[in-house]
């Protein structure tokens, strides 16, 4: 069980409770936290409430968040695009609009439950059933490659490496407008957004150091194609970062204009390249994929 508490700051102001906790507690979904409201789990200046209260700016709300029960998650035997595999791992290409992990609420249909069909038993155990196999991730909307580990020794090599900065991840990305530059670094740290707390943003209140290398590839007259290169690997890094710049990625609905290239369905980035060290043979592996058929149809359009 753990308790969170926070103050209704003012863009909460007037929100029903179930949507400011939201804000504030991004981890917990919305039908997640309306049954922790029906169960009595939520107070606002120390007083349980119902789903329907609208507490005001300046209130105390405290949230008790009940020991998380172990979901059942079921094998589905959903298509995989592996580009290489072994007895250690796998490199996945996940495509746009695929849940990398299960979650309340959503417990299929993602990249876990495909993997667990396709690889039985083998897959490590690290970060629980929920994220089985899971090494890193991907968002929804971004297609390319993700490792995956079919043992505990892998993952913990694989997890190690990704710490020490010694995994190559080369994404791709259509941005709005041009770049001043052809080529740089951002340096800037990224934090949670204090005014929605299911966004990041760049901030130097409660945040991590943050570099993305940059080359521009081609340049048209809305839109630039760009390579980009994570050092770190912060939450939506390489979306914040770009919005940061004024350039955000095409397609983006949470960190781009409203109303953006609606066709693109989520953002135009792509996970192009990794390159890493394998647990067992010690060798250096790099692989890489494609550009998926909406990124190239996207580029024949805006060109």
């Amino acid at each position: 069980m753990r308790t969170e508490v926070f103050i209704v700051e003012e863009n909460m102001d007037g929100l029903r409770i179930d949507k400011a906790v939201a804000e504030a507690v991004p981890d917990l979904s919305r039908s997640y936290i309306q049954k922790v409201i029906l169960d009595g789990g939520v107070k606002v200046n120390g007083v349980i409430v119902g789903k329907s209260f609208k507490p005001a700016k300046g209130s105390k709300i405290e949230v008790i968040v009940p020991e998380a029960e172990e979901l059942e998650i079921i094998p589905q035997p959903i298509p995989l695009d592996i580009v290489y595999e072994d007895s250690d791992l796998l490199v996945v290409n996940k495509p746009k609009g695929i849940v990398v992990h299960p979650a309340p609420g959503n417990l299929d249909r993602t990249l876990v439950n495909a993997l667990m069909h396709h690889c039985k038993d083998e897959l490590s155990c690290v970060n629980g059933k929920i994220r089985a196999g899971i090494v890193h991730r991907l968002d929804k909307d971004t297609s390319g490659l993700l490792l995956a580990a079919k043992n505990d020794f892998t993952h913990n090599s694989l997890a190690a490496q990704l710490k020490s900065r010694n995994v190559k991840r080369v994404y791709r990305a259509v941005v709005l407008g041009k770049l001043k530059s052809e080529q740089g670094v951002i340096d800037a740290p990224i934090g949670r957004s204090a005014k929605n707390r299911k966004k990041m943003c760049v901030t130097q209140t409660n945040s991590k150091s943050a570099q993305t290398n940059y080359r521009v590839l081609e340049g048209f007259s809305r839109y630039s194609h760009v390579e980009l290169e994570l050092v770190t690997g912060r939450t939506h890094q390489i979306r914040v970062h770009m919005a940061w710049l004024g350039h955000p990625v095409a397609g983006d609905t949470v960190y781009g204009p409203p109303g953006g290239e609606k066709d693109l369905k989520g953002q135009c980035l792509h996970a192009k390249t990794l390159g890493f060290t394998h647990p067992r043979s010690n060798d250096y592996m790099e692989i890489s994929s494609e550009l998926p058929d909406y990124f190239s149809e996207f580029i024949g359009r805006i060109k």
